[in-house]
Parts: C-alpha cells; sequence; structure tokens
C-alpha cells in the first residue's frame, strides 16, 4: 500500500494553513486573511511515532475563485478527498457553524470508511471550548479542540491521527497476497487514439463503443479481463481536447473523470497516435501521471500503418526528447486492431505494477547511496560547506517511497536529486517506475550516519 494521506479540509478562513504549518513545523503555506489563497494540493511528509504520512493541504471549499479558477480548485479537493486514509475537517470555534461548514459535512457524509476528526480550530482557551461544543451536531468524527497560536491540541491531534492510520503491510511478507492481487491499468490519450479499440482486444468482444466520432466515450469503463490465468481491470477513458476547447458538462466530467481514472490505477498506458505530432494535451496528460507517481507505458498505436513513414528508433527519441522528466518509461509499439504485441503489452504493465511494490532494505539502499556518493560527492552549499548525507531508508511502496537523512536539505539541488534518483532506480528493481524521494534534516537525538560508518 501507498504512503497513507491525511487531507485538511473544510471552507475558507478557518486556518487549514495555519493548521497545516502548524503540524508540519515548518512554514510551508501562505496564511492570508484574504480567503481563496490556497488553490492547489501542498504536501510535507510526517512522521509520528515511527509512522510516516502525507498530510496535505486544500483549497476552502465553496470558495469562488477571483480568477476563475474554482472548479479547477475543486478538483484538487475532491482528488485530495478520493485518496484520503484520514480527513481532518477544520472549522472555526471563533466565527462558529456557518452554512458553508454544514456543506463541507455533507460532502463527507459518504466516506463510510475514511476515519474523519473534527478539528475546532482557534479554540484558544478552556473558555472557548462550550463554543467548540457546538460543532457535535455537524456529526462528523471525534471532536478535537486545537489552537495554533497559543499551540494547544497539537500532541492529541497527532496521537488520534496515527491510531486511524491503516496498519502497515509487510510487502516482503505479503508476496503472495501482492501477487494474487489484480492490477488496474488505465488507458488515457487524447480522442481517437484507438483506446477503445484495444480495450475491446483485451476483453475479446466489443465491450466499449468504437466510432470515428471524437468523444464516443464519455465516462470511465471499467473491464476485467484474464491473460494466463492472472486478473486484470482496464479503466477505459474519454479521450481528452484542449483545455479551451472544453465548452459542455459532459467534456468537463469527461476530463475529471479521466484524471480520476489516472489517480486510482495501477499502472496507466498512455496511448499515442504516430500519425500525428504531441500535442499540449498529451503533455498534460503526462504531466498528470507524473504528478501522481503512476508507473507508466508510453503505447504507440496503429503502427501498422505509420512504421514506414517513421522508424522505431525515431519515436522513440522523439518521446525521450518531448518527456524528459520521465526517462524511465518504457515504450512499446502495438497495433490494437489486430492484437499485434498487446499480450506482450499487458505482461509489461504487470511487471511494473510488481516494481512499484518492491522494498529494498536500509543496508542495501545504504550501500548503492554510499557507492553514488563516492563517484559523485555532495555540491558545496552557499557557505562552501560540504553537504551531507547521513543515510537513507525506505518507508513505503506503491510508488517506491524513500526518505534521506542529510545536513540541510535546502542545498542539494535538483540536478543532484535527479543524479540520486537515477542511481537508485539502476541499482533496485523498480527500474521502470517512478520513485518518490523526500530529503529531512536529521532529528538531534538521531545519530545514525550508516553511509559513512559503513565506508570507514
Amino acid at each position: 500500500m501507498g504512503l497513507p494521506q491525511v487531507v485538511i479540509v473544510g471552507r475558507p478562513n478557518v486556518g487549514k494553513s495555519s493548521l497545516f504549518n502548524w503540524l508540519a513545523q515548518k512554514r510551508l503555506a501562505i496564511v492570508d486573511d484574504q480567503a481563496g489563497v490556497t488553490r492547489d494540493r501542498l504536501s510535507f511528509l510526517m512522521c509520528h511515532d515511527g509512522r510516516y504520512f502525507e498530510l496535505v493541504d486544500t483549497g476552502g471549499i465553496g470558495c469562488e475563485d477571483v480568477d476563475n479558477l474554482t472548479e479547477q480548485i475543486e478538483e484538487q479537493i475532491q482528488a485530495a478527498i478520493d485518496s484520503a486514509d484520514v480527513i481532518l475537517f477544520v472549522v472555526d470555534t471563533q466565527t462558529g457553524a456557518m452554512p458553508l461548514d454544514d456543506k463541507v459535512a455533507k460532502r463527507l457524509r459518504h466516506l463510510v470508511d475514511t476515519p474523519v476528526l473534527c478539528v475546532a480550530n482557534k479554540t484558544d482557551n478552556e473558555a472557548l471550548d462550550p463554543s467548540a461544543d457546538a460543532f457535535y451536531k455537524l456529526g462528523r468524527g471525534r471532536l478535537v479542540r486545537t489552537s495554533v497560536t497559543q499551540n494547544r491540541g497539537r500532541q492529541t491531534l497527532l496521537d488520534l491521527i496515527v491510531e486511524r492510520l491503516p496498519a502497515t503491510v509487510d510487502v516482503e511478507e505479503n508476496s503472495e497476497s501482492v501477487t494474487e492481487t489484480h492490477a488496474k491499468i488505465a488507458i488515457v490519450g487524447r480522442r481517437n487514439v484507438g483506446k477503445s479499440t484495444f480495450i475491446n482486444e483485451l476483453a475479446g468482444s466489443d465491450r466499449v463503443i468504437v466510432s470515428e466520432v471524437p468523444g464516443t466515450t464519455r465516462d470511465s469503463v471499467d473491464v476485467r479481463f484474464e491473460i494466463d490465468g492472472k486478473v486484470f481491470t482496464a479503466i477505459d477513458t474519454p479521450g481528452l481536447r484542449r483545455r479551451k476547447s472544453v465548452k459542455t458538462d459532459i467534456d468537463f466530467y469527461g476530463l475529471h473523470r479521466a484524471q480520476r481514472s489516472i489517480r486510482r490505477s495501477d499502472v496507466v498506458l498512455m496511448f499515442f497516435d504516430p500519425g500525428q505530432r504531441i500535442s499540449k494535451v498529451d503533455k498534460q496528460l503526462c504531466d498528470t501521471i507524473a504528478s501522481q507517481y503512476k508507473p507508466c507505458i508510453f503505447v504507440v498505436n496503429k503502427w501498422d500503418l505509420n512504421a514506414a513513414s517513421m522508424p522505431t528508433d525515431k519515436w522513440v527519441q522523439y518521446l525521450h526528447d518531448t518527456f524528459r522528466t520521465m526517462p524511465y518509461v518504457p515504450i512499446a509499439f502495438i497495433t490494437a486492431k489486430t492484437g499485434k504485441n498487446v499480450k506482450a503489452l499487458v505482461n509489461h504493465a504487470q511487471m511494473l505494477f510488481k516494481q512499484s511494490q518492491s522494498r529494498a532494505s536500509t543496508s542495501n539502499l545504504n550501500k548503492i547511496l554510499r557507492s553514488a556518493l563516492e563517484y559523485n560527492p555532495p555540491p558545496l552549499d552557499q557557505h562552501h560547506h560540504q553537504a551531507k548525507i547521513y543515510y537513507a531508508t525506505q518507508v513505503s511502496v506503491r510508488p517506491p517511497t524513500i526518505v534521506m537523512f542529510c545536513k540541510n536539505p535546502k542545498s542539494f539541488a535538483a540536478t543532484y536529486r535527479r543524479y540520486l534518483l537515477r542511481a537508485m532506480r539502476d541499482n533496485l528493481e523498480c527500474s521502470e517506475v517512478p520513485i518518490k524521494l523526500y530529503l529531512r534534516s536529521r532529528d538531534r537525538d538521531d545519530a545514525r550516519d550508516e553511509v559513512n560508518v559503513a565506508s570507514k
């Protein structure tokens, strides 16, 4: 299972971003009296009582954006809610319950299996506790009284969060159950690249409508199929079009559902038509895949019609040049209409699914890290001091998530981080899948220095 996510939601100006910064003990999110400052999802890696989780801040529910970005903000909020393992529903004790608080509570009511904590923020002292108790009527989760300004309730809130996190699973001890789990494969791409034809080939029947009319597929359709005794779920998604061309509700919800399908998939097959140049829509889709850290295969479909016009190696180079931040993504050439290379593609997707669940031991990880540091030492920081890495450990899978403890994380430039990621990918069992890398300062009471000790 992936790293658990704890999502902060609520109406505007209840102190969500302040709570986010307070829990993280860092000034990460902008805090302002103006409503609607937070637009994107902000995340921070937390560790409490030995449990790692991602803390996620979201925009205010019900806020009308001044730049007409309300729909995009709502998409971000809903994406966070959909992926949440624990939700912090933040309310404002000093203003009391507002109509928008009821709206948020109703929005969360369908989350039967997701624990919710109602955080009564701005409860600065015990005299305000009765006012906080009034939020019990919302009926959403255990009530926790907090005050960011008075540093009240932080430990209690973190304890309650950890109690509600899903149980950890040791991948190595449960390899058999992992193998039996069928992968969800999302098929994405712009319109008329052959996604539905591919789905029908997998299913062995006309499971979804295939038409030359752009936008025939308007919803995400789950299709179960079996290859060599292994069961998979293929998710057929609406073809995407340029954002400025999204004029109807059907287009909008098609786009939303395609993005949601990427989030809930295990592997993404990104389809291209070799008869067309890579478009802005293709790049936006790949940005979504990369931001979700999903294993991906670039699939060049209809290759029987286009192989003569552009050799395979030139298309490979074209894709690598266009998507330079995704060099690890494998490339497949298929013809869905005839079934050519389709089975091999699915088998490769299954292999990526297994790679995303791989776990490296701390000793092996630090051995790789030590070799990388010896070959290319970290750069000097702004004070001309040698940046230092103490040790690294993997904390989660799907995607493989590695925490690297070091001195002054900000001194490691993006280019050097990419170098470290490349070194890990080349030496671990996850060479073709994205890796999440966090750089954190070492705690004062943590004396471990596995990289340098082992090299002495």
